[in-house]
């Protein structure tokens, strides 16, 4: 009995596991697609090194249009010191 439990379970994650795996090659594909639009997020440039990066995650220095976005402690620091 304990046998064929451990061989349903087996199945069950193999079943699993396959499904995902399918999903995630259609989807990749570009033939399932969610229906939340996807939201594109602007990027800004390190002054510095160059690096884009979002502006929500990133170290910044200044206010309005004089906002400058770093990737790093140390770019910003560059970027005073200049």
């Amino acid at each position: 009995m304990a046998r064929l439990i451990l061989w349903a379970i087996l199945i069950v994650i193999i079943a699993r596991s396959l499904s995902r795996l399918l999903r995630g090659v259609l989807e990749g594909a570009g033939y399932i697609r969610d229906n939340a639009p996807q939201r594109s997020v602007g990027l800004v440039r390190d002054p510095v090194c160059g690096v884009f990066v979002v502006p929500g995650r990133a170290l910044h220095d200044g206010t309005g249009e004089a906002t400058r976005y770093f990737c790093s402690e140390d770019c910003r620091r560059k970027w005073m010191k200049r």
